[in-house]
């Protein structure tokens, strides 16, 4: 009999109640530690653990992201949810199946094969019984580990998984109700914080007393640099905090280099060897190099980070849109000086969650308001210009790629260095608070060191740096910056996104170089099947090469996301006028086993659009020390005029694996609408965003 593979998630949650409990009648509650954030993980989790157990998925209650109530769980990041969670819940809801039906067997006293199930009843040998999952229940003890019991169904066996089955979420998110801010708690109270220029300024000055004269039903909180404010109204919060603004003095930002290519010129980092296969060196063959840039991008989710806050005898609760809600408790905890039980939080979607923001940090400050007006909620939302900048940001990075083909047209040889920032710096882990109000404190808190993390995990700034093409020789090595002020931490995809974007222009450099046509060359030289015919596909979809018609152009890109997760091709067409548009995107899919067709369409198409807009139009303006970017006016995105027409094509594989799917769009996009631009003008545009000003200096 072949061994059941467990799932990372079982390690600190082993037991089929840590997931699973059937004590309500007809309902069972499945429990995560995964949240949901718009991906649709709701209704996957749902659809699994219905499809094991034989429920009607309107029976099946989610619990998710409550560290009181729920399991521990990494954070919800790295597309992971289905990998990862999904498995666990799928293990966990087998395993009760057969605990209820070994004992409705006993009870029986027929074979257990002779059983089966139709929501929740027990039907032996064809005839329905009155036994009950329910009923079952108070003889069953769910404190039995998940992996002595687990019996998950075979592929054909599954009825729900594999159908489109629709968004839980999406009901009360389209009646204006399903978003923390909209959130409102008996006898609420609002708040605002003043917001320092840049991360590491502190007050010199702020008058105190002429803010509470002006503002005497107001509650001044004031620890060292960090001020807030709360109000029974929210509209006197934000006029007290606008004139707080008045009131203080900041000290001056220190000197930082003009750009990041001068950044990278004085760092102290040191390049950081990530894989070595064969001799890069002695390889031979035709030299082809490109080097590639990304600015410093933002969340710019639709609406600011908020949190709700409330202490109950020296008990902490809070409403957030984190990740991560048990790294977030341990941080509070950390911060605050209470131990982690007396704190629990409790997730609610956020309107636009893309890695780590300011959810965290606006979290923490709520605490510390409502610290002073306990037994009362305070509800703190972020101004548009903290969201912008005081939140980490997508950090700025240059990949450098060459490769070396032989004469015979093969690729002999390519060689990756990725620079940047640390792509993951996330509150709670490795001992570090990493909440930035923490470090304006009289007190403060250390800022913590970032470390990147490894390959093991995904990687960061190296991530999708090592080619999926079959090369014999391969170097790749990512330096960290680590002088640099900006703050700087996980935004979907992490590096992926510009080391996909550096390693498939080198590709369609290397076809115009060597005459090939670039889908031909990647088939080439792909040994991997499932890799080849997500690239076919996309090509297949989009009629490749496409017309030939002046200013506009088709191009490519491909990646499997951290070379393990799912396999997406993306082929753009762009016509380059006044600007670049993109107006079509055509990609193809494989993630194994699709829980949710539609959900992975969904993924697809929005990672495709925010990618879009990344490459097309977002940057953060850096001013010394400080993030200049205040609003949308200085931070254009891609507007609903300018959404292209998507179509995706999931090739289901329902024997395989589940692969995680939400970050795989990223990078192929941003490298199909760069290598389009190229078919279209002749004109490699190495510097993103690819403006009217960035093609202007790629032709110069």
């Amino acid at each position: 009999m072949t061994a059941i593979a467990s799932s990372p998630s079982l390690t600190d949650n082993p037991n089929c109640r840590d997931w699973i409990d059937i004590a309500r009648d007809e309902t069972v509650v499945l429990k995560s530690g995964k949240v949901e954030i718009g991906q649709g993980i709701a209704t996957a989790l749902i659809q699994i653990a219905a499809d094991e157990l034989d429920v009607a998925p309107d029976r099946v209650r989610l619990i998710s992201g409550h560290t009181a109530l729920g399991p521990l769980e990494a954070g919800t990041s790295s597309s992971l949810s289905v990998e990862t969670g999904g498995r666990a819940v799928r293990l966990a809801a087998s395993a009760v199946r057969a605990l209820l039906l070994a004992e409705a067997a006993k009870l029986l006293q027929a074979p257990a094969e002779a059983l089966s199930v139709e929501d929740g009843r027990i039907v032996v040998s064809g005839r329905a019984t009155d036994l009950t999952y329910w009923s079952l229940a108070p003889a069953v003890d769910l404190a039995a580990p998940v992996m002595d019991h687990a019996r998950p169904k075979a592929p054909s066996e599954r009825r729900l998984v594999g159908t489109s089955m629709p968004r839980v979420d999406l009901a009360a998110k389209a009646a204006g109700a399903g978003f923390i801010h909209d959130i409102e708690l008996e006898g609420m109270l609002h708040g605002r914080v003043l917001d320092p220029p840049a991360r590491d300024r502190r007050l010199v000055t702020f008058d105190e007393d002429a803010l509470r004269r002006s503002f005497p039903g107001v509650q001044l909180v004031r620890d060292g640099s960090f001020v807030g404010v709360i109000a029974e109204r929210e509209e006197v919060a934000v006029r007290a905090i606008a004139a707080a603004q008045r009131l203080a003095t900041w000290t001056a930002g220190a000197p930082v280099p003009a750009d990041l290519r001068a950044a990278i010129a004085v760092d102290s980092s040191t390049p950081e060897e990530i894989v070595v296969k064969g001799d890069v060196d002695a390889a031979e063959g035709r030299r082809i190099a490109t080097e590639v840039e990304r600015p410093y991008i933002a969340h710019a989710s639709v609406a600011p980070s908020c949190a709700i806050a409330a202490w109950r005898d020296g008990a902490l609760e809070v409403y957030s849109h984190s990740q991560g809600v048990h790294d977030l408790r341990t941080a509070l905890a950390m911060v605050l000086g209470v131990e982690s039980a007396k704190v629990v939080v409790i997730h609610a979607p956020g309107a636009g969650t893309y890695g780590h923001s300011g959810q965290d940090d606006v979290a923490y400050e709520a605490a510390l308001l409502a610290r002073a007006m306990p037994g009362r909620p305070v509800r703190l939302l972020w101004s548009r210009f903290a969201d912008f900048s005081l939140a980490p940001t997508g950090p700025g990075m240059i990949v450098n790629a060459e490769a070396k083909v032989g004469s015979d047209g093969r690729i002999a040889s390519m060689r990756i260095q990725s620079v940047c920032q640390s792509q993951v710096f996330r509150p709670g882990r490795g001992g570090t608070a990493n909440l930035i109000a923490a470090e304006r404190l009289t007190d403060p808190f250390p800022k913590g060191v970032p470390v990147d993390p490894p390959l093991a995990r995904g990687g960061g700034g190296e991530r999708n740096a090592i080619p999926l093409y079959a090369i014999p020789n391969i170097h790749v090595s990512k330096r960290i910056l680590r002088d640099l002020p900006y703050r700087t931490s996980a935004l979907r995809a992490l590096g992926g996104y510009t080391n996909v974007f550096a390693l498939e222009t080198l590709m369609d450099d290397i076809a115009a170089e060597i005459g090939v046509d670039p889908v031909a060359l990647r088939i080439a030289n792909l040994e991997d099947k499932r890799a080849a015919a997500v690239v076919q596909k996309a090509a297949d979809m989009a009629g490749w090469p496409g017309p030939r018609v002046p200013g506009t152009g088709f191009g490519i890109g491909f990646c499997q996301y951290k070379n393990r997760s799912a396999y997406c091709a993306v082929v753009a067409r762009v016509v380059c006028d006044e600007r670049v548009r993109l107006t079509h995107a055509w990609a193809a899919v494989d993630a194994g086993e699709a829980i949710n067709p539609d959900g992975i369409i969904n993924q697809i198409e929005g990672g495709i659009i925010q990618s879009a807009s990344w490459t097309l139009k977002e940057r953060v303006a850096l001013d010394g020390d400080a993030i200049a970017t205040r609003d949308w006016e200085g931070y254009p995105i891609l507007r609903f005029s300018e959404v292209p027409e998507v179509e995706v094509a999931v090739i289901a594989r329902p024997e395989a694996p589940p692969l995680g799917v939400g970050e795989a769009a990223t990078g192929p996009t941003a490298a199909a609408i760069g290598n389009a631009v190229r078919a279209a003008l002749g004109v490699r545009v190495r510097a993103l965003p690819i403006t009217r000003d960035a093609i202007v200096a790629a032709m110069g």
